[in-house]
């Protein structure tokens, strides 16, 4: 509704509005109906002036007489309720979060604390793209959300998750004040926004008192009141916790503003809450440096927390230019705030065994308080590290929240005489400690519980065997009851061996078995991730898939010479994106004999990694550049392009054979393809001219 709507005579509701109405059920359909569509128009109007600008035209009595009587109406006369107001009071619990795939990737943002990186940031962006204006803003210190509108009607959000896929939480999100159901104004047919969903630190305090009265624990800061509330299967739950929303960012639209600038002007006419009190534009590095430090200054007024600053190119154009990385945008910047720090007393170190193997020692302190939240524990990083710092029991030490989340000791403040040597086997097996550089790791492989335990967590996860039904929770039950030891084992497991244990019926023991008996025939680099490799994730596995082949390449023999894991290992070398220290680690890991002895395991039952599709040269020598929207994601043209001997670049250079235009593309790089006299393809000409080179377009 529109501020002329607003305004309007039309609409009895808005100001000074009746309070007393008559039985609902003494009106007829129709006018029940005409009454019920100026009631919710009036009252997402109220919304907005109340949670968005703090303007009410009415009085709270009034807003909840009029909320009542919607309610009435709705319920009386069977009205369709969708994207109603009412819908704020929440509906019926969820039985799980669903996952649903994002609009467009959701990417996170290089950050650092020092200003000197924040510089070089600036260097590359003028570097480019030449001279740019920024768009400074809060870092808030929430979670991130996706929320999707289509013709200006609320339709889904959800969580960021992988940055690709994230956990649906429309039905908490609907009952949100400050997210409104149906846009103001002109918006676009589709238009999907990135925000962060936070909980206001008076909120958060008065909340916690009434958990601590009710006699149950805390939440430990906002930012876990927020995202333990969001994530609540019963979305009345989550009406009745005090949350609010900050929306700094188009996502995906069928109508792009230019800028940064243009696109928060466009939010306030939408309707979309932004921190408009504390967003400011700066021409250069040092004003976005000069806001970061102001920020700091005023961090600790604000009612809701952040963490730093983030600068953002305001050219949507230069943005495309720049691009992005695999799992960050090249366009954007956070400069961070220093961490908070406190003093307290360590009263024991304790070594934990992570899933690859590596030990981390955890100082156990007095409790303290840092930033809002009470800490007990700390890292200490690793055996170097205790030694630079000289640290020991009892010492008292400064902490600090690493980027405000990770407790960290930084220094000894007072010797307590105490004395810590790190230990010379693994805590948990028994095993001896090997040393690389800093670091230590348990020698004992996938034969140590407690890598046994997270090894087998980790390969049920999605980016690796993805099984369903597989959480951590689970796994610890079947280690626990003795039916899993390694991987392996997974594919033993049977429906009467579970529905033994407690929490288990036939049809999930059944959906179990058969969601582990669908995972034998991964790709080769879903199936490398899955073996929990030290340093290998799913894009070093990808290289590894490629450059080997198939899982017969890497050695697996019971007995293997010494000089084939050398030569092994300077193959490693060669692999793109693999160094020596990698390269090193994958050899360790493979040197194992109980490592390789499960994978032996793993081929017997079945288990058969099938090689990653390279598709073919088809495209060899081919470069596009890309702008604006295509029906697929621009990684997934990425990927099937280069799947097929192709390259796929962010300008357009000499070297550039064809400029693909989708909707609302940028107007330089149509400007550097005139100049230079590339041609340029529309996505329909495009898909034709992957067909002629024998590729499918657009991609599975």
């Amino acid at each position: 509704m529109s501020d002329a709507d607003a305004d309007s005579e039309s609409n009895p509701y808005l100001r000074d509005p009746p309070t007393e109405f008559e039985p609902a059920e003494s009106l007829d359909r129709d006018d029940a109906e005409r009454q019920a569509s100026l009631l919710r128009e009036a009252i997402r109007e109220h919304d907005h002036r109340y949670y968005v600008q703090a303007n009410p035209l009415i009085s709270d009595a009034a807003y909840d007489a009029l909320f009542s009587r919607l309610v009435a109406l709705e319920g009386a006369f069977d009205l369709d309720t969708t994207n109603s107001p009412t819908n704020r009071v929440g509906g019926e619990p969820l039985e799980k979060l669903e996952t649903v795939g994002h609009t467009a990737p959701m990417l996170s943002i290089d950050q650092s604390t020092e200003a000197a990186d924040l510089r070089e940031f600036d260097e590359r962006v003028r570097r480019e793209v030449g001279d740019v204006a920024y768009v400074c803003e809060p870092k808030f210190d929430g979670l991130s959300v996706e929320v999707v509108y289509e013709d200006g009607q609320f339709v889904r959000a959800a969580t960021r998750g992988d940055g690709q896929r994230g956990d649906d939480v429309s039905a908490q999100v609907k009952t949100i004040p400050t997210v409104p159901l149906s846009l103001r104004g002109d918006p676009p047919g589709r238009l999907a926004v990135r925000g962060e969903i936070y909980m206001p630190k008076p909120a958060f305090a008065d909340l916690n008192g009434r958990r601590v009265e009710a006699g149950e624990d805390p939440f430990a800061n906002p930012r876990n009141a927020a995202a333990g509330t969001l994530r609540n299967l019963d979305p009345s739950v989550v009406a009745e916790r005090p949350l609010a929303v900050f929306f700094y960012d188009i996502l995906d639209s069928s109508v792009t503003p230019e800028t940064q600038r243009a696109a928060l002007d466009r939010f306030h006419d939408w309707g979309l809450r932004v921190a408009d009190d504390y967003v400011e534009f700066a021409d250069d590095v040092d004003g976005a440096i000069d806001y970061r430090d102001r920020m700091l200054d005023v961090r600790d007024d604000l009612d809701y927390e952040i963490d730093g600053t983030v600068i953002k190119v305001d050219s949507r154009d230069a943005r495309e230019q720049l691009g992005e990385k695999s799992r960050s945008v090249r366009w954007a910047f956070a400069y961070k705030f220093p961490a908070r720090h406190e003093v307290t007393t360590v009263r024991d170190i304790v070594v934990q065994v992570g899933r690859t193997g590596r030990l981390t020692p955890v100082a156990l302190l007095d409790p303290v308080d840092v930033g809002g939240v009470t800490v007990s524990r700390a890292t200490l990083h690793n055996p170097d590290e205790i030694a630079s710092l000289g640290v020991a029991i009892g010492d008292r030490v400064r902490v600090k929240r690493a980027g405000d989340v990770i407790p960290q000791v930084v220094e000894v403040v007072e010797d307590g005489g105490g004395t810590y040597e790190f230990p010379d086997e693994c805590p948990v097996c028994g095993s001896p400690v090997d040393r690389d550089g800093p670091l230590a790791f348990c020698s004992g492989g996938l034969s140590c519980p407690a890598q046994r335990e997270a090894s087998i967590g980790h390969f049920a996860v999605k980016g690796a065997m993805d099984i369903d039904g597989l959480g951590g929770e689970r796994v610890a039950q079947l280690v626990d009851a003795g039916l899993v030891e390694t991987v392996s084992d997974l594919y033993d497991l049977t429906v009467e061996e579970l529905v033994e244990l407690e929490g288990w019926g036939e049809t999930s023991a059944q959906n179990l078995v058969d969601a582990i008996e669908e995972t034998k025939s991964p790709s080769l680099d879903s199936f490398l991730v899955g073996l929990s490799i030290p340093e290998v994730g799913e894009a070093t596995a990808r290289a590894l898939a490629r450059e080997f082949g198939t899982i017969a390449e890497f050695p697996l023999d019971e007995d293997v010479p010494e000089d084939r894991f050398d030569a092994f290992e300077d193959r490693l070398t060669t692999v793109p994106d693999v160094g020596e220290t990698v390269a090193h680690r994958v050899r360790d890991f493979f040197e194992n004999e109980d490592n390789r002895a499960v994978i032996r395991s793993l081929l017997d039952h079945g288990v058969a990694p099938e090689p990653v599709e390279t598709g073919g040269d088809e495209l060899a020598g081919v470069t596009v550049v890309v702008t604006g929207t295509l029906q697929v994601s621009r990684s997934a043209v990425k990927e099937l392009v280069e799947a097929h001997g192709g390259n796929v670049t962010g300008s357009v250079s000499g070297n550039t054979d064809y400029l693909v235009v989708g909707e609302n593309p940028g107007q330089s790089k149509r400007d550097d393809a005139d100049e230079k006299g590339v041609p340029t393809l529309d996505e329909e000409e495009f898909a034709a001219f992957l067909a002629d080179h024998g590729v499918a377009y657009p991609p599975e």
